[in-house]
């Protein structure tokens, strides 16, 4: 053992062959772990410098791209009771089906002659319309008439007016002629009486001068007597006329009255015609909406009624369809710090859920089991969540995405940024820095 101790490990290893003494003890050898750092070092340098593609991870639901590809409700438009079910839970049906039928349960519908006898009291209405129309004709046919006949009148009067004047000019010529000839007759009483006195004319011609006079005088007082009555019947005439007049203007208005009374009442009877042709229009549409049909082909899923009976309200749910045909998309939510590093037309990746894939977020094009879409649309208003909403397409000139994606589905997301090198992806996430600022379609330079 003594010698061993003062003899090298070198002498020891060339005097005795020890397999178990070369195995442990490495002393001048030389090693090589040296270069095994330096070539990490090396390789580990070159790896920062390797792209590194920017990413926003979210995660959303699988949904449909159009409104009228996603879950529908179907509303029962009408009030009223199940009377019988034609599907149920997971059958599909096409467009037009008939779903179940309901039962009317008010009371004013409960009639079962309703839509009859709605047609009755339009009828009656109608032949009510029109003979108040007829009695409105009437009434206009006999205004025409009270207008000829007062014409008539006024024409006759006019005429028996225009002879009593002529009467009463030639009364005035007759009176003015009895004046001058009983002042012709008073001067030669006059003189007569002079001649009476001297003696020139007998007595007896004396008063047949004087029985001239006196005719003359009362030829006067007749001739105005009679002016005086032609006058008199000059103004009957007229207030006679006046009182026909007003005769025919009472009958006038009283048969204008009528005819306006009987245009209201044919007015009044059209507004309850188009009333009851209302009413009986809801009512018809109303007996075609106690049959609930599927507004587009799909799938039946929650139905909120079970048995028969059972009362729905107006515009409550009674089952759901899910489309058959959908047009997939993705809907997802983004933080408010990472709103404005999108764009419309911005390319994402997506894992579905119940789809292998093996992920590498930082290089996507080596990435397996990922499929590819485009943003098409941004919401601006912040959802409840406090996060904003986006909406993501496939990508045409990408893989296919599965045909057994189902509507409500989990699908994580991974927008693409800015390619950068990952030694400026690590400095950026240590002092927390945000992504850089990507534009799926940037604005070209205005060249000069």
């Amino acid at each position: 053992m003594k010698t061993y101790i003062n003899t090298s490990f070198k002498d020891i290893e060339s005097r005795y062959d020890i397999k178990s003494f070369k195995a442990i003890y490495h002393i001048n050898r030389g090693s090589s772990i040296q270069k095994w750092i330096f070539a990490f070092l090396i390789v580990l340098l070159l790896f920062l410098f390797l792209p590194w593609t920017q990413n926003i991870r979210s995660k959303g639901h699988i949904t449909a791209l159009k409104q009228e590809d996603r879950p529908q409700e179907v509303n029962a438009i009408v009030g009223g009771k199940i009377v019988h079910w034609y599907v149920k839970e997971g059958d599909f049906v096409n467009k037009g089906d008939t779903l179940l039928q309901l039962g009317e349960v008010k009371a004013e519908y409960l009639d079962p002659s309703l839509l009859e006898r709605t047609k009755e009291q339009i009828l009656a209405k109608n032949q009510s319309v029109a003979a108040y129309g007829g009695k409105a004709n009437t009434a206009s046919t006999q205004m025409f008439a009270l207008k000829e006949g007062l014409a008539l009148k006024l024409k006759s009067f006019d005429n028996k007016i225009g002879q009593q004047v002529l009467k009463i000019k030639s009364d005035s010529a007759d009176l003015e002629a009895s004046k001058i000839a009983l002042t012709t007759y008073e001067r030669q009483i006059d003189a007569a009486k002079t001649m009476l006195d001297k003696g020139v004319i007998s007595q007896t011609e004396f008063e047949k001068r004087k029985v001239v006079f006196q005719d003359g005088a009362a030829k006067l007082v007749s001739n105005t007597n009679k002016l005086n009555q032609n006058r008199q019947e000059l103004l009957n005439l007229k207030i006679e006329k006046n009182a026909i007049t007003q005769e025919y203007i009472d009958k006038m208005a009283k048969a204008e009255g009528e005819r306006f009374g009987s245009e209201s009442f044919v007015a009044g009877s059209q507004a309850e015609v188009a009333k009851l042709e209302n009413q009986l229009a809801n009512y018809d549409a109303r007996n075609k909406l106690y049959f609930v049909t599927a507004p587009q082909s799909g799938q039946i899923t929650k139905a909120k009624k079970a048995g028969l009976g059972e009362v729905v309200k107006d515009s409550e749910m009674i089952l759901e369809i899910v489309p058959s045909h959908k047009n997939f998309a993705v809907e997802m939510y983004v933080e408010p710090v990472d709103l404005q590093l999108l764009s419309t037309g911005q390319k994402v990746r997506f894992v579905f859920d119940g789809f292998p894939a093996l992920v590498f977020s930082g290089w996507p094009n080596s990435s397996f089991g990922t499929f590819g879409g485009k943003i098409t649309a941004i919401e601006t208003s912040v959802s409840n969540n406090g996060m904003f909403r986006v909406l993501v397409a496939p990508d045409t000139k990408d893989r296919t995405w599965p045909d057994r994606l189902r509507l409500g589905g989990g699908a994580n997301g991974i927008a693409l940024l800015k390619d950068v090198p990952i030694y400026y992806e690590l400095w950026r996430n240590i002092n927390g820095f945000p992504p850089d600022f990507y534009q799926a379609n940037p604005i070209p330079k205005e060249t000069k």
